[in-house]
């Protein structure tokens, strides 16, 4: 930050002064007319305050930042300003008309941050960037500046005045012009609203026609499907009879004209079950079923059906890949297993050789479901006339294969009732994506998730049910969706969510819990998370609790400035915002962990992996020192070995779990132990996580005797996976900042 000059406000003409200089800064630092004039009417008025209620103060022009801005910053003396929220609210209505001044001066500028303490005086701080036309001024070239404004003498009072009555006139006068263009505007528009209003009286007759015409289609489509089912039923019942020889052997020729029919009402009935679901899509009578589901469920139960669709000995492979770093998904399940199953069954139709691939990838609340082949490809101008209605591309394989030309139509109507949209690339000869995006959230849900309530009223479920050993993270978050992102990245954590939709449901929570830190996302609709983040620094009783500001807009400064402890940009990754809890929470606090393990060599590798953290290493080699050192010392974290002569791991942990001493801290279980499915899923409830020694052993093995540390490279997956457990059990770990 660069000084320019610094003005003393002791009397009137001083506050006449600090507008004329403020005039003449601005002019020499590039800005034109209009924003100097409006630099000028917002000093002016602090000032003016600053001698009225404060009986003087100081003006200091200065140049700072990258991109440079023209900063003010006016400060005084007096008895501060009583009702500044009310007065920064538009709320407070004074006799002298302060507030107004204040309020006024705030929307002239770019940033206005106003700080005022009882006994202590007011300081202002504004500024307004420099005009992006505008090169950075250097130190030579502001040194310059200054010397310029030292060396002029302030102008007469009245000559000021006499301009600023300029001013006034230029303004009334443009501002009278624009009135005349106005209203010649509004006489052009009032004859162009008659013939809109005309032709939207034509277009809601048509509508209403086409609309009429669409419902009599949708009511005929579905009374005959359902009129179809049952002779298309009976039809495949008998066929079915017939070839199971219930009434007697059949010829070879019959069988043969048995099959055919068979197979015409299996196709025919295809059809209708197609139709009829379409017509329920329009008509808007088909209802969405959420609930939670894994994707990798959705995807073993898609293997297992479709799996008989690859003929024997084709040269086509249907893989169908495993998904990774996907949490649970609160949707309707049958019918994103529906869109996939006509993604795949198209596939497999069009695709004389090669594979068909599965894929799924999460993107912030969306998760993305690809299916690509390396069939014969779409033509560019037919990519959206396969989503028509019976639309059938000519191909040569088009009349080898069956089809209703219902299944992608029908596919983009259910992706669209779930909240996504769908998208294809392809090139004729190679193959093609088809690509659904699916909310991770059903976005019109009424409910939610088991694990997501948030609260509805004064006494929240939530609250009740709050575990004694998780420590509570308030979340102010109006989207659904992100809380739900929000409650799996702290499962299996130190932490659990208390998870509100509103600033009075987080006022609620605030009464009854005090949580370990906030997570306040300020772009709440209809409401102020600017206030809100004022009002929790301004009280005595909560300003200690950690804020940290999730956001989709980088206003970082802004938020640091009113108080935030941290502050995270949309989407939020599980480890970057765990960390930045762990190190809100537990700044100051020594990080210790506990190894509590009779093999010294694996206590050597853990110690090797987290050798350039700044972590403090404890020691136990049985299980009854851990316990003696964990009760003495109080560590962060503990890491448990399972199988140890005289007091094993479970024994162990059952201990520390039943010790209120003890029972908070969080245990990540380091084993090389042999454990059944009902084993780790009792241990995973009292532990982080469970990690195996086998995967250590391994990297260790590969590691040419040299120390693994956090930049070793073949270190890389064990200490992923530590270091992914010792986060999510409130450590911070600073080292590394690539693995984060």
């Amino acid at each position: 930050m660069t000084t320019i000059f610094i003005l003393e406000i002791q009397n009137e003409q001083d506050v006449v002064q600090a507008r004329q200089r403020t005039r003449e800064i601005a002019e020499q630092l590039g800005f034109d007319t209009q924003d100097q004039a409006r630099l000028a009417t917002a000093v002016s008025e602090i000032a003016r305050n600053a001698f009225q209620y404060a009986r003087g103060g100081t003006v200091e022009f200065s140049v700072a930042g990258e991109p440079q801005e023209f900063l003010i910053r006016i400060q005084d003396r007096g008895g501060g300003i009583p009702h500044l929220e009310d007065v920064l609210a538009g709320r407070y209505a004074s006799d002298t008309g302060m507030g107004l001044g204040i309020v006024g001066s705030q929307k002239l500028m770019d940033f206005f941050e106003i700080e005022s303490l009882p006994g202590q005086g007011t300081t202002v701080v504004m500024s307004k960037r420099l005009s992006k036309r505008t090169p950075n001024f250097t130190d030579l070239q502001l040194q310059q500046i200054r010397e310029s404004v030292m060396e002029r003498s302030p102008q007469n009072p009245y000559e000021e005045i006499q301009r600023q009555n300029q001013e006034l006139l230029r303004a009334m006068a443009e501002l009278r012009k624009r009135e005349e263009e106005l209203t010649q505007l509004n006489r052009e528009l009032e004859d162009t609203n008659r013939g809109v209003v005309a032709l939207y009286a034509e277009l809601d007759e048509k509508a209403d026609s086409l609309q009429k015409a669409n419902e009599l289609k949708t009511r005929f489509l579905s009374n005959m499907s359902h009129e179809f089912r049952t002779p298309l039923n009976s039809i495949l019942s008998l066929s079915r009879m017939l070839l199971a020889r219930m009434d007697g052997d059949l010829t070879a020729e019959q069988e043969k004209q048995v099959t055919f029919i068979q197979k015409a009402a299996s196709g025919l009935s295809e059809l209708v079950n197609d139709l009829l679901d379409l017509a329920k899509v329009e008509a808007g009578k088909i209802e969405v079923r959420p609930s939670s589901f894994e994707v990798s469920d959705l995807f073993a139960t898609l293997r297992g059906m479709l799996r008989p669709l690859l003929v024997q000995g084709s040269s086509v492979a249907l893989n169908i890949e495993e998904p990774e770093g996907i949490g649970q998904i609160y949707s309707d399940e049958g019918k994103v297993a529906q869109i996939l199953r006509n993604f795949i069954s198209n596939a497999l139709k069009f695709t004389e050789q090669g594979e068909v691939r599965v894929t799924s990838v999460q993107r912030g609340h969306t998760v993305i479901f690809s299916v690509s082949d390396t069939g014969i490809g779409i033509a560019t101008a037919d990519r959206e006339r396969i989503f028509e209605d019976f639309v059938q591309i000519e191909s040569s394989l088009q009349k080898q294969v069956k089809g209703t030309g219902l299944g992608l139509p029908l596919s983009r109507k259910l992706t669209e009732l779930l909240g996504g949209s769908i998208s294809v690339t392809s090139k004729l000869g190679e193959g093609s994506t088809f690509t659904a995006s699916i909310p991770i959230i059903y976005p019109y849900a009424t409910e939610f998730p088991t694990l997501l309530q948030p609260m509805t009223s004064g006494r929240s479920e939530t609250i009740a049910s709050l575990e004694p050993t998780g420590l509570p993270i308030l979340a102010v978050e109006d989207h659904p969706e992100t809380l739900f992102i929000y409650e799996n990245h702290l499962q299996q954590s130190t932490y659990q969510l208390i998870a509100t939709r509103t600033l009075a449901q987080a006022r609620q929570v605030l009464q009854q819990v005090r949580p370990a830190a906030i997570m306040l996302d300020i772009m709440l609709e209809g409401q102020n998370g600017w206030t809100f983040l004022r009002e929790i620094k301004g009280d005595e009783t909560t300003r200690n609790i950690p804020i940290v500001v999730i956001t989709i807009i980088d206003n970082e400064k802004q938020a640091l400035a009113l108080g935030a402890n941290g502050f995270l940009i949309k989407p939020v990754d599980r480890l970057q915002l765990l960390n930045k809890l762990n190190t809100l929470i537990n700044q100051n606090k020594p990080q210790k962990i506990l190894l509590i393990d009779d093999d010294p060599a694996y206590r050597y590798l853990v110690k090797q992996l987290l050798i350039n953290t700044q972590l403090s290493i404890l020691e136990a080699m049985n299980g009854w020192e851990g316990l003696n050192l964990a009760q003495r010392e109080q560590p962060t974290a503990i890491v448990l070995d399972l199988e140890m002569p005289e007091l094993s791991g479970f024994d162990v942990l059952k201990q520390l779990k039943s010790n209120p001493v003890t029972q908070s801290i969080p245990v990540i279980i380091y084993s090389s132990a042999q454990l059944d499915a009902e084993t780790q899923s009792q241990l995973a409830k009292k532990s982080i996580a469970i990690l195996s020694k086998e995967t250590g052993s391994q990297t260790a093995a590969m590691s040419d005797d040299k120390p693994l540390a956090c930049g070793n490279a073949k270190g890389e997956r064990v200490y992923a996976q530590l270091q992914d457990a010792l986060i999510k059990a409130g450590l911070v770990l600073d080292c590394g900042q690539s693995h984060v």
